[in-house]
């Protein structure tokens, strides 16, 4: 089966690396010269465990090429991903200029029968929008070409993303035609052999079941900061608080885990797209607007515990060490991370701030250049530090050689804003320790 991917960022990438490694032929395309170039010499322009390898595997046995160039592509494919990105406008709405733009191309060259299939988050309605842009480029042409749309959300994590590929919890794939149907259960049935679980649905439910997935974790993880926010004030447990629902099978375990709030490429983005998509529908999201607030709340509270634990003095000349920068472990993405929110807040109260994180150093430098120092280690960003910031929770973070650290730092203060860390064994060295919700 021969595909082309448009657009060779996370999803795109990713996708078109599994679909290759179940023997499918597949071109990833992007406009982007200069990241070709980079993908066809070996070269990965996102961190994400495994795929480089798998990449690289897939090149040499020929099932995956790179192209800057659609057209050139659509007279030997059956199906076309449109994986490109979708970021917010200034009021929050997903822009859909890349998306009409990919499916323009299509319309303007397109000579056979294809499923154009809209991988990236998009708003319900969407499919109808490059349905209708495709059309109008064939009937400039004066051509008539059948071809069906479809939607197929993804639901990866950053950082098992291969896995989530390979193994899928489920895929959802919205088509209204029977033909587009069959083709992509013919592409999917590779990945779910000993349990086929396509959900088949709607477009606009396709398009609808990735927000809400989204916004449901979302909502999981504001709620419970809310609540942990509450236990310090009570006297309560948060991290037994979390045991004691997420017991209840009605409730379940994940997403309970408080912290300093959520970021990345997914939630902040899709969670401001629903609230807007509902705004332009006469409907006001007020759970979402909520847990948009609380969120954006908590990535100030390590702040706050900080300037508490030095009883509101000014912070000016103290130096902070942050251990991690990503927004979570396995992946060097920045996008909406609360580092950036407490790096310009200890900033502008004038503190040196040292940092260490093992993926994201590169990806912070990008976006901040030389603003803070970055260490080569995480007992380096210790060194005279006034307080220690724990920020994203990578599992060398876990066990650290407590005792070095107690002699490096000029003051032995730990914020923990993922509450990996053992209350006692830090009391034990003699540090001064805060965290989430107890």
């Amino acid at each position: 089966m021969n595909i082309a991917i448009v657009g060779t960022g996370y999803v795109g990438l990713v996708s078109g690396t599994c679909f290759a490694d179940t023997g499918a032929t597949v071109t990833c395309v992007d406009v982007d010269a200069a990241k070709i170039e980079r993908l066809e010499n070996g070269e990965i322009p996102i961190y994400e465990p495994g795929l480089d390898e798998l990449v690289k595997k897939n090149v040499a046995a020929g099932r995956l090429k790179f192209t800057t160039d659609l057209a050139s592509v659509l007279d030997d494919v059956e199906i076309v991903f449109s994986a490109v990105g979708t970021p917010p406008d200034e009021d929050g709405s997903a822009d859909l200029k890349y998306v009409l733009q990919v499916a323009r191309t299509i319309g303007q060259h397109l000579n056979h029968y294809v499923v154009v299939v809209t991988k990236s988050t998009v708003p319900v309605g969407t499919a109808r929008k490059v349905r209708q842009a495709i059309e109008e480029e064939l009937q400039k042409r004066g051509v008539n070409v059948s071809f069906d749309v479809a939607s197929n959300p993804e639901f990866l994590k950053e950082g098992n993303a291969i896995k989530d590929f390979m193994s899928p919890d489920r895929v959802v794939v919205g088509t209204e035609s029977e033909r587009a149907k069959k083709v992509l259960t013919r592409l999917y049935k590779p990945f779910l052999l000993n349990n086929f679980r396509v959900i088949f649905m709607d477009i606009p439910s396709a398009e609808m079941t990735k927000y809400a997935a989204n916004s449901m974790l979302a909502t999981r993880i504001s709620f419970m900061n809310d609540i942990a926010n509450l236990c310090e004030l009570v006297g309560a447990d948060v991290n037994m608080v979390r045991a004691g629902i997420g017991s209840d099978t009605r409730i379940g375990r994940k997403f309970l885990y408080a912290g300093c709030g959520y970021g990345g490429s997914c939630f902040p983005k899709d969670v401001k797209a629903l609230i807007k998509t509902a705004d332009l529908n006469g409907y006001s999201m007020e759970v979402l607007k909520a847990v948009e607030r609380v969120n954006e709340s908590q990535k100030s509270i390590l702040f706050h515990k900080l300037e508490k634990a030095f009883d509101g003095q000014s912070l000016s000349g103290l130096t902070v060490a942050m251990w991690g920068l990503s927004f979570k472990p396995e992946t060097d993405d920045m996008r909406e991370s609360t580092a950036l929110i407490m790096i310009g807040k200890l900033l502008a109260a004038g503190c040196k701030i040292r940092v260490y994180d093992p993926v994201a150093m590169d990806e912070c430098r990008h976006r901040i250049g030389d603003r803070v120092v970055y260490c080569r280690d995480k007992y380096d960003a210790v060194l005279d530090a006034d307080a220690l910031l724990l920020l994203t929770e990578w599992k060398e973070f876990r066990l650290p050689t407590w005792g070095v650290i107690k002699k490096a730092m000029k003051r032995p203060l730990v914020i923990d804003g993922r509450n990996i860390f053992d209350v006692e064994e830090l009391q034990e060295y003699g540090f001064e320790y805060h965290c989430i919700g107890r």
